[in-house]
């Protein structure tokens, strides 16, 4: 038996099936490892390109102004500007998330005066390009001037519906530092600190307001006034209304008085003196009497 079988492994077509079925194996084993490479580097060769290929975004970045602001003041130019950065994928969605660069105009070697700048781009990546717009814009450069002006208070009313009266207003600043262009500057006419009264007001009022520069016209002017803000405390009294209509509400009920107590007076008088009349009547109408008696009995 065991010679039976020993031969029947020996045997020729037991061992070709055997290396056939080893074969198709190898082969299956094979094919699946080239297919798993050729998808891992599709896939590797898919996330290249979608890394290398362009993209472009549109940013909203601040707009910075070189010049010397201890000598001149720049108007005219807008805060914001917007900029499309073109690129590479990856380095655009950086850049949209970092913002890691600015935009400027430099307005140093310009002169005072109306001036048309274009704009540059600073700390961009050299694989990125830039469009800015605007890519130029208009700046007005004027000397910086610094003045010294009181404080006005102006009331929005100076009379109040209840009979009171408004005292005197006081701000706990007196003076205040003006700073902007000559032009603007020469233009400044009051720094006023606006205050509404209502008109029902009965007690003090205190208020913090902020300072505006205007000029001859009450127009409004383009400045920077230090400090902003005032506390401005205004005294409300009663007025000579209410006292008055107290005092004549004190000197009706006196008269009053005066008067209730001289008619008190004079009809008292008056009943005395008819009483004392009638006295008299009957005094004689006795003695009449009498005499008409004694007459009867002589």
């Amino acid at each position: 038996m065991g010679k039976d079988t020993k031969g029947f492994f020996r045997r020729k077509w037991f061992l070709r099936i055997i290396s056939l079925i080893l074969a198709l194996f190898l082969f299956m084993y094979v094919n699946g490892s080239k297919s798993g490479f050729l998808r891992q580097n599709t896939r590797n060769n898919n996330q290249s390109s979608a890394l290398m290929s362009n993209k472009s975004v549109t940013l909203r970045m601040p707009l910075d102004v070189t010049i010397d602001n201890n000598k001149y003041i720049v108007s005219g130019y807008p805060q914001y500007v917007k900029v499309r950065v073109i690129g590479p994928s990856a380095l655009v969605t950086t850049t949209s998330n970092t913002q890691n660069f600015k935009v400027y105009a430099d307005l140093s070697d310009l002169t005072p005066g109306k001036h048309r700048v274009k704009l540059k781009t600073s700390g961009l990546n050299s694989e990125l390009t830039s469009k800015i717009e605007p890519q130029y814009i208009n700046v007005n450069i004027q000397p910086r001037k610094t003045i010294t002006m009181k404080v006005t208070i102006r009331l929005s009313t100076r009379d109040l519906d209840n009979g009171y009266k408004l005292g005197r207003p006081h701000s706990d600043i007196q003076t205040v530092q003006v700073t902007g262009s000559r032009d603007e500057v020469n233009k400044v006419n009051r720094i006023i600190a606006f205050v509404a009264i209502p008109h029902d007001a009965k007690n003090n009022i205190a208020r913090q307001v902020t300072l505006q520069a205007i000029d001859r016209n009450g127009q409004t002017l383009n400045v920077v006034i230090s400090p902003t803000t005032t506390n401005v405390s205004i005294p409300i009294s009663a007025g000579s209304q209410s006292s008055s209509s107290s005092d004549s509400s004190s000197s009706g009920s006196s008269e009053e008085s005066e008067e209730t107590k001289s008619s008190s007076r004079t009809s008292s008088r008056n009943d005395s003196s008819d009483s004392s009349s009638e006295t008299s009547q009957s005094s004689s109408s006795i003695s009449n009497e009498d005499s008409s008696s004694s007459s009867r009995n002589q």
